[in-house]
């Protein structure tokens, strides 16, 4: 029986493409720089490509946060300031709440049956201001930012030092629930726990295996209760 959630929130509940297009959009804006969608697509496949190394160990977070904005502005050769256009950035995407389809809808159903904790690679003034404006920190027992941890998923540091903070905690009775492969799912495998891997694309499961599968968040609820 699953009495432990494990949430990851950006691709789970909160729509980070959705509000990563806004915040990216008005950063531009503010450096002068036109936010046409071959702009704001080459910064995408930039930032992603840095979260991977930072999941792989190969960059830290605070070179994150500058060199993705860095590689930017090189690759359409503009002059702008890393430091100044990540920090302007990050105090846009804070106010930026968009929901999953069923987000905000699955944390009310889940609250009170569960006990609910919501675990995050991202930076914690960041994150900690997103939950803040949406409002969705009641429905949580607890909230792990892997910058306030000092590991990020999928370590099992990561996920050992969050279960160090849960009364009576059994790893049969816990699920992680997300939308990344490489930080949820192998997370959840390395640290000896269930998964279930939110899957709206219907994408293959490539490198890490969930234990089970959902396109749609209201499909958990029904899920968890069987397992």
């Amino acid at each position: 029986m699953i009495k432990n959630v494990f949430l990851d929130l950006d691709g789970t509940i909160f729509d980070f493409h959705a509000s990563e297009k806004v915040a990216v959009r008005e950063t531009m804006e503010k450096f002068g720089i036109a936010p046409t969608d071959d702009n704001i697509a080459a910064y995408k496949q930039i930032n992603i490509s840095q979260w991977k190394l930072l999941e792989l160990g190969k960059i830290t977070r605070e070179a994150l946060r500058v060199r993705r904005f860095e590689l930017f502005f090189e690759a359409i050769n503009v002059n702008a300031p890393a430091d100044a256009a990540a920090t302007y950035y990050e105090n846009s995407l804070m106010t930026k709440c968009n929901y999953i389809p069923h987000g905000k809808e699955l944390l009310c159903e889940l609250y009170g049956k569960y006990r609910l904790y919501l675990a995050t690679n991202g930076y914690e003034k960041t994150q900690r201001g997103r939950i803040e404006t949406s409002g969705i920190g009641r429905y949580f027992e607890g909230i792990f930012i892997s910058q306030a941890i000092g590991y990020d998923k999928p370590s099992r540091e990561f996920f050992s030092h969050c279960f160090d903070q849960i009364p009576d905690f059994k790893k049969e009775e816990t699920v992680m629930i997300g939308d990344s492969l490489s930080s949820d799912i192998l997370g959840a495998s390395n640290a000896g726990i269930a998964s279930i891997w939110f899957n709206p694309g219907g994408d293959a499961p490539v490198g890490a295996r969930p234990d089970f599968i959902v396109a749609k968040l209201c499909d958990v609820l029904p899920l968890l209760e069987k397992m």
